[in-house]
């Protein structure tokens, strides 16, 4: 019994341990996959774009007057359809919206498969709510057709206006047809032209490249892949078409043990985001941060003539009090940081705003203290 109890109590031991373990024990580093890095020259996606009609609308189309490109377009689809509109003759829409269509045509879409497309008002009709988009062409950047687009919107959006009141929820000038175009042409792609194949890295970087090429030739053999430049890795591709896509389907999956990217801050101007890698690091530096306010207040001031007076005319200028109030900036020290979270806790110990961060990491980066390359977009 005695045995029993103490082989027990090693068992909740073991556990005990194997289950902290797991909290403090480092677990394996996932490796990228090369098709997560790296894509096929010429198998990508290709941009459709059309001019249609939605109608259906309940009175929320364009208005006529101002928008005579609507007229002229359902003038020129009754004639097609044999309808002869009288010249001169005013049509009055209000259901009827121009529209531009666009969609993504997909690698290796085959004629009859069917894509999403996205329909966006031209003029100024106030709504898309209900409409229908009549079949509209969509073509490519050679002026080529490879979908015909048509069906009912789908308006994420809501709102209502009465007595000069207005309400709205979302956009009510864009809407979308799911499936709603039929591809009519296929796009020729490369996976089946020529000897070799080029996989076109995401970013620029010699080691993500000599990676891919180390890895492609251990799984496929020495000499089939060949890294060209930064961005750039050649492949040879077996003959026959069963042969190469079982031959991409192998090397896709393939792991790749790559190095840490470099240092980098993007900054976008306009919104004042700023998004900082892992790998941005501080040196030892004193950042002074100071605010300054400048506050106008206008007062209107009236001057009139005297009661019962035959001459003089009332006059109105304005009177502008203008304060300047400059907050004291104290010099802040800031340590030497080699993690990001080093350096995010440095910045924000200096209680600066996303735009104010814009201007202080420019210059510590000039100054030398900012070990990383900044991006403004």
């Amino acid at each position: 019994m005695y045995d029993a109890e103490k082989i027990i109590r090693k068992l909740i031991v073991a556990t005990a341990l194997l289950a902290s373990a797991a909290l403090w024990w480092p677990g394996p580093v996932q490796a990228m996959r090369l098709k997560e890095v790296a894509s096929v020259q010429g198998v990508r996606t290709n941009q459709l774009v059309g001019y249609g009609l939605v109608v259906g609308l309940d009175g929320t189309g364009d208005q006529t007057t101002s928008t005579p490109f609507t007229t002229q377009s359902l003038t020129a689809l009754l004639q097609q359809m044999g309808v002869t509109v009288p010249a001169g003759t005013n049509m009055q829409l209000k259901n009827v919206a121009a529209v531009m269509v666009t969609a993504q045509l997909p690698p290796f879409a085959q004629p009859g498969q069917l894509v999403d497309v996205t329909v966006s008002s031209m003029g100024n009709a106030k709504s898309l709510r209900g409409g229908t988009l009549i079949a509209t062409p969509l073509k490519g950047a050679d002026g080529q057709i490879y979908a015909l687009a048509q069906g009912n919107l789908i308006v994420g959006g809501a709102g209502a206006s009465a007595a000069g009141s207005k309400v709205q929820i979302n956009h009510l000038s864009a809407g979308r047809v799911p499936e709603g175009a039929t591809v009519e042409r296929a796009v020729a792609t490369p996976l089946n032209q020529g000897e070799y194949l080029q996989l076109d890295l995401n970013a620029n970087d010699y080691n993500t490249a000599r990676e891919v090429a180390r890895a492609v030739n251990a799984r496929m053999g020495s000499g089939v892949a060949q890294a060209m430049d930064g961005r750039v890795v050649r492949v040879r591709m077996p003959e026959g078409m069963d042969a190469r896509v079982a031959f991409m389907a192998d090397i896709e999956n393939l792991p790749l043990e790559l190095a840490a990217p470099a240092a980098k801050i993007v900054i976008n101007a306009r919104t004042g985001s700023v998004v900082v890698n892992q790998n941005v690091s501080l040196n030892p530096c004193a950042v002074a941060h100071g605010s300054l306010s400048v506050t106008i207040n206008s007062t209107p001031v009236i001057s009139q003539p005297s009661p019962f007076s035959n001459t003089g005319t009332t006059v109105s200028k304005d009177k502008a009090d203008i304060t300047i109030k400059q907050e004291p900036g104290s010099l802040i020290q800031l340590p030497a940081g080699t993690k990001l979270a080093d350096v995010v806790r440095a910045l924000n110990s200096l209680g600066a705003t996303p735009q104010d961060l814009l201007a202080i990491l420019q210059a510590m980066k000039t100054a030398g203290a900012l070990n990383a390359e900044i991006e403004v977009i």
